[in-house]
């Protein structure tokens, strides 16, 4: 990957935003895995109860609200991600991949199912 990766380009700003303020000493994987729990279980509070229409159409102070949840997200994976060696990308090309074996476009197309019962 280049330098100019904008998660590499995260990666290195949260290396240095932890270091700065020395947490690096409480960002192992079992609490960065903890911390991003508890983000995306306050992005889907923005979402619950709501209508599917609903969740479509977020007014403009919600949808900025959903979007610092959604950041808090990426920021725990990222650091999770950093501290485990693992190029997000990399994985996220590599299970594309996967998902396309699992879930060929012939018996998957407009399907919920999941690919054990296609």
């Amino acid at each position: 990957m280049s330098a100019e990766d904008p998660l590499i380009e995260l990666r290195d700003r949260l290396r240095h935003f932890a270091a700065e303020r020395d947490w690096d000493q409480f960002h192992s994987p079992k609490n960065l895995a903890m911390a991003l729990s508890v983000e995306v279980a306050e992005l889907v509070e923005h979402f619950q109860w709501l209508s599917e229409d609903a969740s479509l159409s977020l007014p403009a102070d919600k949808l900025l609200e959903v979007g610092e949840e959604a950041a808090d997200v990426l920021v725990y994976l990222i650091r999770l991600a950093d501290k485990l060696g693992i190029d997000l990308a990399a994985a996220a090309r590599a299970k594309i991949a996967v998902n396309a074996l699992k879930y060929p476009v012939e018996k998957s197309r407009g399907s919920i199912r999941k690919y054990t019962e296609l």
